[in-house]
């Protein structure tokens, strides 16, 4: 059952000031983007529809702890059939944006992964200039798996390695200073 005591009716304009989040108010719930979602196809329980439903409702505890909003692959299907242009790939990303930041600071708990796996991949490619798979990849599975979990993984990195497909020491570019410059300007 659903309080109106616990909604936030000022949710849908927090996130409509976030960067890629200007367009929520536009939703009328037409299903577009849930329809044309390949996610769905894979996982049923998946609605970017719903998502946007109960961001716009309020439901600020809920959207923000919902283990769903990390199943967009930003594929921009929903963006191209949306008929009112809400790019619910960009406030997807306005929402985990807002989730972050509170499970940063200490006022939800986000379970899944994902985030994590961003943040590594964000700081590999602003030290390296692109991503270092190896480290990126063996770090998440330290802090997801555990030291047996990464271990087992060992024999797939050691036959991409021997394959030429995976790196054990990171590759830098050219500019790399201008990048972190570059990424300073963004976080701003």
């Amino acid at each position: 059952m659903i309080k109106s005591t616990d909604l936030d009716p000022d949710f849908k304009y927090e996130i409509s000031k976030e960067p890629g989040g200007e367009n929520i108010k536009k939703c009328f719930n037409c299903t577009g983007c849930t329809v044309g979602c390949p996610v769905t196809e894979i996982d049923k329980s998946y609605n970017p529809r719903m998502i946007l439903r109960k961001a716009i409702l309020g439901m600020r505890k809920e959207v923000l702890s919902d283990e769903s909003l990390w199943l967009c692959a930003s594929c921009y299907i929903c963006y191209e059939r949306c008929p009112q242009d809400v790019k619910i790939t960009e406030v997807i990303g306005a929402i985990r944006a807002i989730a972050q930041r509170e499970a940063k600071a200490g006022k939800i708990k986000l379970d899944n992964p994902k985030p994590l796996f961003d943040h590594l991949f964000i700081d590999s490619v602003r030290k390296n200039g692109k991503w270092y798979e190896a480290g990126v990849s063996g770090t998440f599975m330290l802090r997801t798996k555990g030291i047996g979990g990464a271990i087992g993984y060992a024999p797939m990195g050691f036959e991409l390695w021997k394959k030429g497909k995976l790196n054990i020491l990171p590759h830098t570019i050219k500019g790399k200073d201008e990048l972190k410059r570059i990424c300073k300007e963004v976080e701003k």
